[in-house]
């Protein structure tokens, strides 16, 4: 029962973001898509002549972020992390590799986060914070009340379920 459990971790969130990714694709409000996870197929079976089944398949390389798109003509990315610890949220969520493209879309003048799930509550935490988090603190993990002072909470809703992009407005667009 476990890994059922380990299988389906993140699911929560990734579901809401993508029925209000939905949302506000229909709305026109932006163009943002989740990114296909890429596989490597190895085996593949007919069981019927309109059907086919993957048997077998490889990741076929490391994935950067779950979401990419444009948003107010910037190019946006993003990534949705659940974190079962009430105090903290562990370094170890965001691979190396997401660290390193974090870097590289900063650089670019992109837009970059995290959607953060911890107390029963939603934030967005900016690329730069959690670079700067990283390059200033020998800690393992992000303290939760650096994601409440330095984040920007996240409020649901019925349409869109999760309002991120009034979020985003608050950390990328204010002047």
């Amino acid at each position: 029962m476990k890994n059922s459990n380990y299988k389906n971790r993140g699911m929560f969130l990734e579901n809401i973001i993508n029925d209000s990714n939905t949302y506000y694709n229909s709305i026109e409000k932006c163009l943002i898509y989740k990114k296909p996870t890429p596989i490597k197929v190895l085996n593949v079976s007919y069981p019927s002549n309109t059907s086919h089944l993957i048997d077998k398949a490889v990741y076929s390389n490391i994935s950067t972020l779950d979401y990419n798109g444009i948003y107010r003509e910037r190019y946006i990315e993003f990534d949705a992390k659940e974190c079962h610890s009430t105090s903290s949220f562990p370094l170890s969520n965001i691979k190396a590799h997401q660290l390193e493209h974090i870097k590289k879309v900063i650089k670019q003048k992109g837009i970059v986060f995290l959607i953060i799930y911890m107390n029963n509550e939603f934030y967005l935490l900016k690329g730069e914070d959690i670079i700067n988090y990283i390059n200033n603190n020998t800690r393992k993990s992000i303290e939760f009340e650096y994601i409440k002072s330095n984040g920007y909470k996240i409020s649901e809703s019925y349409l869109p379920r999760l309002k991120y992009l009034d979020e985003v407005d608050n950390a990328y667009f204010k002047e």
